[in-house]
């Protein structure tokens, strides 16, 4: 706003309360300049006259704003930087992947689980390949697993092209159901997860405490929003993926993954 109106609305105001503070004052200055009682102030009391000053004002910037659109002098902050960790604050908690276990442990782990997780050397362990709300909610359920369970977890396999998915299929319905594009690992919506336990892979659904872990493992991941697979009829206890919204495949059995 320039700096005339300011002065204008000022001096109305000023005359405004003076007319309020002291009408009698008023009333002389109007009998000087021959306003008598039979005049404009004898006709219209002093509060009128306030009345009008108070709105003037008003209409005279509504006046304005309509004869000439302005626009309100505002903050000019494009030349401000970003603090990059005040950012994410404001973004929230982002979770960190844990580091991948040795290669040879995989190697190890699929002599021992060659039936359900074949060719698990080979799969790809990248975080970044992943959905990445979807990361923040399997590494939610890491954290709760970890720290309320006590079991440390790992991640066998996340994002699977068509082309492996292809070659899963054809180990037969034990290994999967899904054909390529039927399953949420295609889309980075998916991962298949084990537990860490005195430096193994422990992948085993004969082993008590495994077993123990992968119903925990179960609660947390529905907690958090996820689908689990050790409820489906051909259960994969090590299973789970995120059904994003927006995100619709083509029909595959239950038991597909």
């Amino acid at each position: 706003m320039h700096l005339g109106w300011v002065l204008a609305w000022f001096a109305l105001g000023s005359l405004l309360l003076s007319a309020l503070a002291f009408p009698m004052w008023w009333r002389g200055r109007g009998a000087r300049l021959g306003l008598a009682s039979r005049g404009l102030l004898g006709r219209f009391r002093v509060w009128w006259l306030s009345v009008l000053l108070l709105l003037l004002p008003a209409l005279l910037m509504w006046a304005w704003v309509g004869w000439r659109p302005q626009q309100a002098d505002a903050f000019d902050d494009s030349a401000l930087g970003v603090n990059a960790q005040v950012s994410e604050l404001l973004r929230g908690e982002q979770l960190v992947p844990p580091p991948s276990p040795p290669p040879e442990l995989f190697v190890a782990a699929e002599a021992e689980a060659e039936v359900i997780r074949p060719m698990l050397s080979s799969a790809d362990r990248r975080w970044e390949r992943m959905d990445a709300d979807f990361v923040q909610a399997l590494l939610r359920v890491f954290k709760v697993m970890k720290e309320v369970h006590g079991y440390d977890m790992a991640l066998l396999e996340g994002y699977r092209s068509p082309e492996r998915q292809a070659v899963l299929l054809a180990r037969g319905p034990n290994v999967t159901g899904a054909a390529p594009g039927q399953s949420y690992h295609q889309h980075g919506l998916a991962a298949d997860c084990a537990f860490l336990r005195d430096g193994r892979l422990v992948i085993s659904e004969r082993d008590p405490w495994a077993m123990r872990g992968y119903e925990l493992y179960g609660q947390v991941a529905e907690q958090h929003g996820l689908t689990w697979g050790g409820r489906w009829r051909l259960m994969d206890f090590g299973h789970v993926e995120w059904r994003k919204p927006g995100v619709r495949l083509p029909k595959a059995p239950q038991a597909a993954h």
